[in-house]
């Protein structure tokens, strides 16, 4: 590696993909740190969702199993996707709440 700028060594398979991003226009990723207060909020955030998802999947097979009418299950799994992805946006609208955006 004589002759090289000291920067210029190996480079990992991060500031690659980086160097392959920029390449094709697209902007690097902005790296904003934050507070052990807001990764706390998101960490609690998080858990309380995946306890309401785990809570709701119970309750969905539950009702499945209850369920003999093809028409009715139907019903029950549009249900419990509805409500899966209201749950999982709901979170999401709270991360992005809690890291200020």
């Amino acid at each position: 590696m004589a002759g090289k700028d000291k920067g210029a060594g190996v480079k990992s398979a991060y500031e690659l993909a980086l160097e392959r991003l920029e390449a094709q226009g697209i902007e690097r990723p902005r790296s904003t740190a934050l507070s052990e207060e807001v990764k706390g909020e998101i960490a609690a955030i998080r858990r309380k969702a995946e306890a309401r998802l785990a809570e709701l999947e119970i309750l969905h097979r539950d009702r499945l199993r209850k369920t003999p009418d093809p028409d009715a299950r139907s019903d029950e799994e549009e249900e419990y996707l509805r409500e899966r992805r209201r749950i999982e946006e709901d979170r999401d609208r709270r991360i992005e709440r809690s890291k200020g955006g």
